[in-house]
């Protein structure tokens, strides 16, 4: 039963629809136990597939990434330069043209390093733990990492109504009245984040297939490239 609506000017105005009706219902909890209630879905699900852009240390990333705990894979876009990323297990891959090895090290290859730039054109290049690269880009294929910096708003929690993602149902929350994020959670199944906008302007990202699994498939040795403990523009 709902209950009715009784003005002074017309009666019974009828019965209001109930948001939440027919949901998961996290869109009737405090935004402090929806954001716990998201980040554990997050947690626990298999695979997730992130786009968006993402600004940090004052470059911006625009990324399309499919994550599992095992590792990751998806492009990277950044200064206008596109790369792919594969990481299985501990082993980092990068993926680029030659365009993108010739800059790499913020200047115009030449002579020899050219050349080597050329050999480098559509191979899985094997990053070294060691190399400056590795720290700067497997951060984009770890899920956990990932998702446990990104999925974070700041000041006091509050909701922000009901609103609609790609189709699904969603409940907002919000930190510090939207300075300090917004984050669009799922009340159709799982709770899970739908789509995210960072404080400070620092990116905006959606997420998707959500616990679809996917596999990660290491390249062929003619279409791999090893330089041992760095790379040749690090």
């Amino acid at each position: 039963m709902c209950a009715l609506a009784v003005t002074g000017a017309t009666g019974v105005t009828g019965c209001s629809e109930d948001p939440d009706a027919g949901t998961n219902g996290v869109g009737r909890l405090s935004a402090g136990q929806i954001e716990s209630r998201t980040r554990s879905a997050a947690d626990s699900a298999e695979a997730v597939r992130l786009s968006g852009t993402v600004v940090t240390s004052g470059n911006t990333y625009r990324l399309d990434m499919r994550l599992k705990a095992g590792g990751g894979s998806g492009s990277v876009t950044s200064k206008g330069a596109t790369f792919q990323l594969l990481r299985i297990g501990e082993q980092l891959y990068l993926k680029a043209d030659a365009d993108f090895w010739r800059h790499a090290d913020g200047a115009d290859a030449k002579g020899g390093e050219a050349a080597s730039a050329d050999k480098l054109d559509g191979k899985y290049v094997k990053v070294p733990q060691g190399d400056p690269a590795y720290k700067k880009f497997s951060g984009f294929t770890d899920k956990d990492l990932l998702l446990d910096g990104l999925l974070t708003l700041h000041g006091d929690l509050t909701t922000d109504g009901h609103h609609e993602q790609s189709g699904v149902r969603t409940i907002r929350i919000t930190g510090d009245k939207g300075a300090g994020g917004t984050l669009d959670v799922s009340l159709e199944g799982e709770p899970y984040p739908l789509n995210l906008a960072r404080a400070g302007d620092a990116g905006t990202l959606s997420f998707s297939d959500w616990d679809k699994g996917f596999t990660l498939d290491e390249p062929s040795k003619g279409d791999t490239v090893d330089y041992g403990k760095q790379l040749p523009a690090s």
